[in-house]
């Protein structure tokens, strides 16, 4: 795929999913698990509202600092890491290729 990077998505089994993610259609990480039919819910459509995309960063990379919103959300979610983040605020762009994340556990 042109003007993409690669993310790996490690799921809730273990497997690891090396994707391509298009840089150049403004899309967010949730967007991208769900064209790949990865199992995140985003049930709230990518507004910050739900956390069922929520997952670790396992690698190094420098994302965007946290929204107040994304952090609230955090806040009321279950299995909250400290690499926990929303698949839906991080938007797809070149500085993320080689990024890893782990989707978080869905229910207690």
């Amino acid at each position: 795929m042109e003007n993409a990077i690669q993310i790996t998505i490690i799921d809730r089994e273990g497997k690891e999913n090396l994707i391509e993610a298009p840089v150049d259609m403004n899309l967010n990480v949730m967007e991208v698990c769900k064209l790949y039919e990865l199992p995140v819910k985003g049930e709230c459509g990518g507004m910050a509202l739900c956390a069922t995309c929520q997952c670790y960063l396992e690698s190094n990379t420098q994302l965007d600092e946290q929204s107040e919103q994304e952090l609230d959300m955090l806040d009321q979610a279950f299995f909250v890491q400290t690499n926990s983040r929303l698949a839906c605020q991080i938007r797809v762009k070149e500085e993320l290729n080689g990024m890893v994340l782990r989707l978080a556990p869905e229910s207690l």
